[in-house]
């Protein structure tokens, strides 16, 4: 079970070092309204669970950003708007962004970074150049690379929030998203996740494309 009173005082640390000197309200009720969202009976796999994992490998990936409290807000905002039978849910996340954050301190460049951060875990395809875009969606990528019990609950939650989604349409979707994902040129883009990740990841990637498709 997800310790809230540790992820609240993680998200407090990633404002207040993300708004700096200026400061502004309490970070505690923006805290609070997060972790309602991420709690929401509608969650299988994209839950408080997920939330804790990324931030936890946005740390681990932490020296390669350019602004990693920058990251770790995009890392809560991300999936924050989160319904199986929408298809806009990191647009509505990012816009939800856009609203809570100036309103707790942050400055409006760095909104707009946390914003354009959530909206590129739409395809997880980062440019060369963008150091905060690869941390997150390397972060957000690494349950692909997981040991095999692991992986195997994943998909057994990624199936039960889609549950209205009759077998065979949730064969061929999840197979498209998994060549999707097989065809990009690397799945990870720091150099820590390209050496420690990228292996296991397309070799798990493979292995639940060959049942789907068997």
């Amino acid at each position: 079970m997800a310790d809230l009173d540790a992820l609240r005082s993680r998200f407090v640390r990633a404002l207040e070092g993300a708004r700096g000197p200026a400061g502004g309200p309490d970070p505690v009720p923006y805290a609070d309204n997060l972790l309602a969202r991420w709690r929401e009976p509608q969650r299988r796999y994209h839950t408080l669970t997920h939330l804790t994992a990324v931030l936890d490998h946005v740390d681990t990936l932490e020296t390669y950003a350019a602004d990693p409290d920058v990251v770790r807000l995009a890392a809560w905002f991300h999936d924050a708007v989160y319904l199986p039978d929408r298809s806009e849910n990191e647009e509505r996340s990012a816009r939800l962004a856009e609203r809570a954050l100036p309103e707790a301190g942050l400055s409006g460049p760095r909104t707009a970074e946390v914003a354009r951060l959530v909206r590129l875990t739409v395809t997880h395809d980062p440019d060369d150049d963008d150091r905060d875009g690869q941390l997150l969606c390397d972060a957000d990528l690494a349950i692909l690379a997981a040991p095999p019990s692991t992986y195997a609950a994943y998909t057994a939650a990624v199936r039960e929030e889609y549950h209205f989604v009759p077998n065979d349409a949730f064969r061929e979707g999840r197979a498209d998203v998994l060549r999707r994902l097989l065809a990009l040129p690397r799945l990870f883009r720091t150099p820590y996740g390209e050496r420690e990740w990228e292996a296991t990841a397309r070799y798990n990637l493979r292995a639940e494309l060959d049942l789907l498709t068997a």
